[in-house]
Formats: C-alpha cells, structure tokens, sequence
C-alpha cells in the first residue's frame, strides 16, 4: 500500500476516534463527578467501532483529566477537584498551612517513619549539628481512602520524643506540634512547581507513570524563628487544584 493510500485510511481512523471522543464528552458533561462508564467493550458496540478506537479516546480523556482510569474497576469521570486557596494571610498559621479542604475526611497511610543523622545539608537547612537525629515521616494521604498526595516530612527528633506513626495518620500536624510539644508555626517559605509521577509514586498513588502531579516544597518557621519542619508533597493533579484571589487597583496592569 501507498503513502497515498494509507493517508485516507487514517482520516477514517482518526475520524472515528473523534467522533467517540465526542460522545465521551457528552457523557461527562451530564455525569456526576466519580461516575463509572461502560467498559470497552460495551461503548465499541454502541458506536459501531473497534475497541482499539474506543481505547485510544479513553486514554487521550484520561490524559487531558476528563478520566480516571483503574486496572481491573473501569474508566471512571474525573472526581471534584480539590481546590486550595492561596493566601498567605490567616489567623491561625497551623490551619493556613494544613491540608486543603475537601468533600470527605482527609487521613494518612505512613509508608516510612525512621530516624537518621541530619548530615550536612539538613544540619544547615535546620542550623543543627550535622550528627543531630532527624524524624522522617513520608505518610500518603488520603480523602474517604481514595490516595491524593504523597507527603514527605523532615522534622528535628529532638522537638518530636516519644513521636509514633499512629500520632500521624489524622489529624493536623501543626496542631499536634502545638498541643503536644508546644512548638507554634508562625510561617513558611513554599514553592510550587509541576513535575510527573515516577513508578513509586504512581504506585503509591494508584496513577499512571508520567501522570501530571503538582510538586510542593515548604520550610515551616515556629513563633521563635526557628526552622521546625520541611516538607516535599506531589499532589495528583487530576485532584488537585490552587485558587489565588488577586487584589487589582488603578494602577495594575
């Protein structure tokens, strides 16, 4: 076969492809967030096209978010987002800096929970001796059992004794450091920065390798100025969204 016969044949192809994409976004449009669809196999039928076809839409929705996709449940709309806010103005420093809010209960499965030597660029991110113990919490986290984020913490072990797993699988972390050792976040230094999902993380979070993820990296402060945490989280972002709200005057622009 010709390059010029080939060329209609993949407008054929292609235009198929189209058209049930087009039928997947009607779908969407009309279903509710988390909704299952029909497997590949029933949707080939209903359009007349091959699964093959109905497979490369799938998978093109999934990557532009419209999709979640699971080995062995099915295809599924993409849940609400969570939304975050970005702001750096709040009375209570502790909720400022906690995880955003959302539609169920946000828990934490810890994954790593051991202490090591600071060594020299945590022992000068801490300004503590390079030989002090260091608390790391890597801990995934959860909304209504369904993985969101992978959170990874670095906290002195001298501000955290008789700190155990168990202390950090719900609830507000800021608020435990105030209420049980007395340690109170004032501010934080946080940047933001999109990445993609490596095979532990995608893993860990039930997602595709490569799959887009929001990275986030914060040095927290106490009232006393010290450094008392730094966290690196990845946020899936099919999940995942930030807010800001934007202050304009005359002269803006």
């Amino acid at each position: 076969m010709t390059g010029s016969e080939t060329r209609p044949a993949r407008k054929v192809a292609t235009a198929k492809r189209d058209r049930v994409r087009d039928h997947l976004l009607q779908l969407i449009d009309t279903a509710a967030p988390g909704t299952s669809l029909d497997s590949e196999r029933d949707l080939a039928e209903t359009l007349g096209v091959s699964r093959p076809t109905v497979r490369a839409a799938l998978q093109d929705l999934a990557r532009s978010g419209y999709l979640v996709r699971h080995q062995g449940r099915g295809t599924f709309t993409s849940p609400r987002k969570i939304d975050q806010a970005l702001t750096g103005d709040s009375a209570d420093g502790a909720a400022a800096l906690a995880a955003p809010s959302a539609e169920g209960t946000w828990t934490s499965h810890v994954v790593t929970f051991r202490t090591s030597a600071a060594g020299p660029s945590r022992a000068t991110r801490f300004d503590i001796a390079v030989d002090a113990p260091i608390l790391r919490i890597v801990r995934v986290r959860l909304v209504e059992g369904e993985p969101i984020a992978i959170e990874r913490l670095d906290v002195p072990a001298a501000l955290v004794p008789n700190l155990k797993p168990d202390d950090v699988e719900s609830g507000n972390f800021y608020h435990l450091l105030r209420d049980r050792h007395g340690i109170v976040v004032s501010d934080a230094v946080q940047t933001m920065e999109p990445t993609v999902a490596n095979p532990e993380q995608a893993e860990l979070l039930d997602i595709e390798v490569y799959a887009p993820l929001l990275q986030v990296e914060r040095t927290t402060k106490d009232t006393t100025g010290r450094v008392v945490e730094f966290a690196h989280s990845v946020y899936r972002g099919d999940r995942y969204r930030i807010t800001t709200r934007l202050h304009l005057d005359a002269t803006s622009g």
